[in-house]
């Protein structure tokens, strides 16, 4: 299981006072007004960073971090990604996962037949679809919807759905 999540990618600097537009990776932007702390990954080390302030722009976060005061300390971050910790991640209800979780995860029909690994989860915005490798490569794509999606235990990681017709074809 992993132990942090992306919540962000920073774009660009935001003005001349440290300031970083950040595009969201997270189902609920409004998240961050919550959020204290992240964690940035240069690619070299990772920094634990105290948010000051959080702004939106469109579909776009505006952070302030306490450690930075211009610009020219927060350039370098172009492209960078932005964690919180499973403790500070968003808590989950009932019958909800976290993709990263769910990825690898054995996929099995209600009848027992093996369809493969989770690969990836595509967020449609009506409902999420999960993207099987089948044994022989190709791939299956399965709507997450109760109809189809029977049962998910993360003690066993294996995915039971049910292969409505013409999931296939």
């Amino acid at each position: 299981m992993e132990d942090r999540f992306q919540v962000g990618i920073i774009t660009s600097p935001h003005g001349i006072a440290g300031e970083v537009k950040v595009f969201p990776t997270t189902d609920d932007i409004r998240r961050f007004q919550k959020l204290k702390h992240v964690i940035l990954d240069t690619g070299r080390e990772e920094l634990h960073l105290e948010i000051a302030q959080v702004r939106f722009s469109k579909q776009m976060v505006i952070l302030k971090f306490r450690e930075f005061q211009n610009i020219n300390e927060v350039e370098r971050f172009r492209g960078k990604s932005l964690y919180v910790t499973r403790e500070n991640a968003v808590k989950l209800e009932k019958d909800e996962y976290f993709i990263a979780d769910m990825i690898g995860m054995n996929v099995v029909a209600t009848d027992g037949e093996d369809l493969g690994i989770l690969k990836d989860v595509m967020q449609t915005g009506a409902n999420d679809v999960y993207i099987v490798e089948e044994p022989d490569g190709t791939e299956l794509l399965l709507p997450a919807i109760h109809d189809c999606v029977r049962d998910v235990d993360m003690n066993r990681r294996v995915i039971t759905v049910f292969l409505m017709p013409g999931l296939r074809d």
